[in-house]
């Protein structure tokens, strides 16, 4: 896990974005413990109070769950809340796309055509 100081995002919401990325990919499965509070802490030399906030927002999505004195453990992950979750990372970033067109000026037909372009391009 890569972690930076510098990019604007909340370390927290760091650990948390990278965390639910590998449970909606399914590189974390079921039943699967995250490291421990401690110790993530201590491999990114930051506070221990700032992994248990990005383990709370898991557990408040319901991503996964708290299991006293072993951790926090990746809950099943049924077919509608994983579309769920990806439509709403979709969405998160066609908002970013949709304001930096504004910003350069682009219009709504631009926009458009440089989403079907590089759809295509992703299907080659």
């Amino acid at each position: 896990m890569i972690i930076s100081q510098t990019s604007g995002v909340p370390i927290y919401q760091q650990i948390a974005d990278s965390f639910r990325a590998d449970i909606l990919e399914g590189k974390l499965k079921e039943g699967e413990y995250l490291p421990s509070i401690r110790g993530l802490a201590r491999d990114l030399k930051i506070s221990v109070i700032t992994t248990m906030k990005a383990y709370e927002m898991l557990d408040q999505e319901g991503l996964v769950t708290a299991v006293q004195g072993k951790g926090y453990v990746v809950n099943s992950q049924d077919g509608n809340m994983l579309k769920e979750q990806h439509m709403r990372k979709v969405e998160e970033g066609l908002m970013q796309a949709i304001q930096s067109a504004r910003i350069a000026g682009l219009s709504e037909n631009e926009l458009i055509e440089t989403l079907k372009l590089l759809l295509t391009l992703k299907e080659n």
